[in-house]
């Protein structure tokens, strides 16, 4: 009888230890561990043995010699150094310039030798550069070489303010000129001039005009007569130009000096004094306008106070 009751008894035995392992709590899985194979028990300490816990006295010896294979290998993606400087490309006949820091990147353009480029940043070994307006790209150090650009330190002077000092000038001129405001002639003359400085100017000229007077009554021992005359004149002179405006394009200025007019076999000391303005067309070359008075007196007349002569020109000037 009892032989033939234990199957139900293990029938019954199976289903109450499948429900005892659905409700066990989650405290069962270390009871469970507690209860390895000896085996199993005997793995475990042998795999903590071999891989005993770091402590802090063995973590420095290895940071210590991870420092510098650290420094040799750069960060790529390390922040990029900015600077203005130039690389020219050296390598071979024609150049890989790349879209990035690195040779798996995809290529810009391929440049010849001696190509240059702007550095707007650099990154380990790569250059980040300027390949043009739009466009940029990197190329590795080993291809090019930097230099300084110095395109800042370019000297650019104003376009409408330069130097003319020790420069010399060849000027000549036409125009109307008026004789002791009783005659009026044409006169046609030159100066040779020199920039001292840049609002100095020292000149010497020549001018030359025919003067016809109109007919006056002379007064002779015997009766009266009415007489006209006509004359060469010739005088020159050493002016003093001071410039208001140096180095522009439009330079009004003031002028003074002194020389000798040549009328009727005599040399009369004159003085002169006026006012122009240079118009340059170019750095070489310039049109001059000026209003002079020359002060002198009249020959055979010591008498008669200074005349005043007044010329009105218009002239071209060269620069040399």
């Amino acid at each position: 009888m009892i032989a033939t009751h234990r199957p139900h008894v293990r029938a019954l035995v199976l289903p109450a230890a499948l429900l005892l392992a659905l409700a066990a709590p989650a405290g069962v899985p270390a009871a469970r561990a507690q209860a390895l194979p000896p085996d199993s028990a005997a793995v475990s300490p042998a795999d903590s043995a071999a891989a005993p816990a770091p402590d802090a006295g063995a973590v420095a010896p290895d940071s210590g010699a991870a420092a510098p294979s650290a420094a040799t290998h750069a960060d790529p993606n390390a922040r990029p150094v900015v600077g203005s400087k130039l690389v020219r490309l050296v390598g071979k006949p024609v150049n890989v310039v790349r879209s990035g820091p690195g040779n798996n990147f995809a290529i810009v353009g391929t440049f010849p030798t001696g190509t240059r480029f702007p550095v707007i940043a650099r990154s380990g070994a790569w250059y980040g550069v300027r390949v043009s307006e739009t466009a940029t790209g990197w190329v590795h150090s080993s291809l090019c070489r930097e230099m300084d650009d110095l395109s800042g330190l370019e000297f650019r002077p104003n376009a409408k303010l330069y130097t003319r000092t020790g420069s010399y000038v060849l000027s000549a001129y036409g125009g109307a000129y008026a004789f002791d405001q009783k005659s009026n002639s044409a006169v046609i003359g030159g100066r040779v001039g020199y920039y001292v400085f840049d609002r100095i100017v020292a000149e010497a000229g020549v001018s030359y005009t025919s003067i016809r007077r109109p007919a006056e009554i002379v007064e002779s021992l015997f009766d009266l007569r009415l007489e006209a005359e006509q004359f060469p004149m010739l005088f020159y002179q050493m002016n003093v130009t001071w410039e208001l405006l140096p180095g522009r394009q439009m330079v009004p200025y003031v002028s003074a000096g002194v020389g000798s007019t040549l009328l009727l076999g005599q040399s009369q000391p004159s003085t002169n004094f006026g006012a122009g303005t240079r118009l340059f067309l170019s750095k070489r070359s310039a049109m001059r306008w000026e209003v002079r008075d020359y002060r002198f007196r009249s020959p055979g007349n010591a008498v008669t106070p200074l005349n005043n002569n007044i010329e009105f020109t218009l002239g071209s000037e060269v620069l040399f």
